[in-house]
């Protein structure tokens, strides 16, 4: 179909029909452009007053005409061929252009989200005439002609300048039309495409998992010491997922842009920063809507997650028993069911069979559909755990007490319970290491007599900032564990620069359950691994506390101690 795109305000209806005879065009292959064709691109855009842009695809065939600028006419990424991160698109703009001027920096950032084989554009001289038999003269004054080159290349006789660095690109000086179409184009793109896939496989050798681009915006409700820690957090959060960082994009608005989060010009910037360090996954350090989700990745062709989704991702990953992968999946279906829209062209094609969907429905409307089962049947055997778990527990609240471990992810909570109960349950220094509370056998000193007495220890799973609702609902069989503990030692890993701040997220969390948990003993991990300064204030400010290192050993039968007072002030305040 003959489209013209761009803004077609005012045009007459033969202005419009000259448009679309460009599609009609063919070159050959080996050339960038032919006098004839730019003739006659010319042409129009001096009789429209207007930027004119045709896109060509190595075959020589026009595939796209817009009015306006390469900005204004660049193909959307998700329309753009899939050729591999190491090759270009396939695609070559030939634009027009009142002024005399070079291309400037909105064109050529346009060329490199795009990963045009080339940009040309043509300088109008204002004038020129028809010459009979069709085609015209006269209407071009002089060329330019760009194209990426990598970013390893050595400077070409000063012409290779880095203004979009570190996007590099050859620009080259005014030169004629006849010089422009006399180059071989092929032989152009050929050695391009194998500096290219050089410079590729020496970036991606070493490369496993996704090459990520986060993008963090600061709004007026985050202070910046806050926002700093939050994208650290993120970055710990993508590595624990199994991806790698590669930069990030910073933005800064008084409020989130409805459409895009952060505006449309930081989205060119931040397609363009995909394009130049070869990221394939886009995390933005706030939760999107679905809506926000689709117009991102639309507009930079590149899968766009949020926060909630790489937590949801390592959720999947470190679920080991049934229970835990059961909420994992309740999670993950919760999560993406509003966000099925836009899934790709598959979601939208109509369906048949007996007994599956009704006059009409899409095959989306039957994934919706399957999906609400699904999350049906896993909240019906959530509750069948929950009640599962409660009766568990009512037996071992009967004769001991029970203590549950809370704090922020990776504070150290797994390596107390080993050390405080000679057990060997998984820890390391990730986040999320566990998601199953596991529970041990603990012995306290009792606080009257000082005689050893039986309690119960239960780990949970670590609390996040801002912890995504979906999870605090599928996990609340989980959650539980705490609720009905009774007594909780919150753990805090005073080494993390955000200590405070955690301390605060955790108790937002713990006040925000159903069911008010019992009473809460302060203890600071890693006492080991902070300046004295550090250790002085917090022992000023949480003189109650117990300090301690629970990979070193350090402060434990302190805090043995504290655990008994704590068992003994519930027991006799019930």
């Amino acid at each position: 179909m003959e489209t013209i795109y761009g803004n077609l305000q005012g045009l007459k209806a033969s202005q419009l029909k000259g448009l679309q005879r460009l599609y009609h065009q063919r070159i050959p292959g080996d050339r960038i452009t032919t006098p004839e064709f730019a003739q006659r691109l010319a042409a129009s855009s001096t009789e429209i007053g207007q930027p004119v842009c045709a896109y060509l695809n190595r075959r020589g065939q026009v595939i796209r005409v817009g009015v306006g600028t390469p900005r204004q006419t660049q193909i959307p990424p998700l329309e753009l061929p899939r050729y591999g991160e190491g090759r270009l698109s396939g695609i070559r703009c030939i634009a027009t252009q009142v002024k005399s001027d070079p291309p400037n920096e909105s064109a050529l950032t346009a060329m490199a989200i795009q990963r045009l084989d080339a940009l040309v554009v043509l300088t109008l001289t204002g004038s020129g005439f028809q010459r009979r038999g069709g085609g015209g003269t006269g209407y071009i004054k002089e060329t330019y002609l760009a194209h990426l080159v990598p970013p390893t290349a050595e400077e070409n006789n000063g012409n290779l300048t880095t203004p979009l660095a570190p996007i590099p690109y050859y620009l080259s000086p005014p030169q004629s039309l006849d010089m422009l179409s006399a180059q071989d184009f092929l032989d152009l793109v050929d050695s391009l495409e194998a500096e290219l896939q050089r410079e590729f496989i020496a970036q991606t050798v070493e490369s496993d998992g996704d090459n990520v681009l986060l993008v963090g915006m600061k709004t007026e409700d985050i202070n910046p010491q806050r926002f700093e820690d939050g994208l650290a957090e993120l970055v710990r959060l993508v590595d624990t997922a199994g991806g790698r960082v590669l930069e990030t994009v910073r933005q800064k608005r008084s409020r989130p842009h409805p459409q895009t989060v952060v505006g449309d010009g930081k989205v060119q910037e931040i397609a363009l920063t995909a394009q130049t360090v070869g990221a394939s996954l886009i995390v933005f350090d706030r939760d999107l809507s679905p809506a926000q989700v689709r117009n991102l990745e639309t507009r930079i062709g590149i899968r766009v997650v949020d926060r909630t989704e790489v937590i949801l991702d390592i959720f999947a990953q470190r679920a080991q028993s049934r229970a835990g992968k059961l909420q994992v999946e309740l999670a993950q279906l919760e999560y993406n069911l509003p966000r099925l829209t836009g899934r790709g062209q598959a979601m939208s094609r109509l369906g048949g069979g007996i007994g599956t969907r009704g006059p009409g429905e899409t095959k989306l409307e039957t994934e919706r559909r399957a999906i609400q089962r699904r999350i049906a049947r896993l909240q019906k055997e959530v509750n069948q755990l929950q009640a599962h778990r409660s009766r568990l527990r009512q037996r071992r609240q009967q004769a001991v007490p029970t203590i549950a471990i809370v704090g922020y992810t990776n504070a150290g909570k797994s390596t107390l319970l080993n050390v405080l109960t000679s057990s060997e349950i998984y820890a390391a220094d990730q986040l999320f290491a566990t998601l199953d509370p596991t529970s041990r056998r603990l012995t306290i000193p009792d606080a009257i007599t000082n005689e050893p007495q039986a309690a119960v220890l239960t780990d949970t799973v670590g609390f996040i900032h801002e912890l995504p609702p979906a999870l605090i609902d599928a996990f609340r069989a989980t959650l539980e564990e705490v609720s009905d503990a009774d007594a909780l030692v919150h753990v805090v890993d005073l080494s993390h620069p955000a200590w405070q701040s955690q301390i605060e997220s955790v108790m937002k969390i713990l006040m925000s359950m159903p069911i008010t948990p019992g009473p809460a003993l302060l203890a600071f991990n890693k006492i080991d691994q902070v300046d004295g300064e550090t250790l002085r204030f917090a022992q000023e400010e949480y003189p109650q506390a117990a300090f301690i290192s629970a990979s070193n050993a350090l402060g434990l039968e302190t805090l043995r101690q504290r655990i008994g007072q704590l068992v003994h002030y519930v027991s006799s305040s019930t």
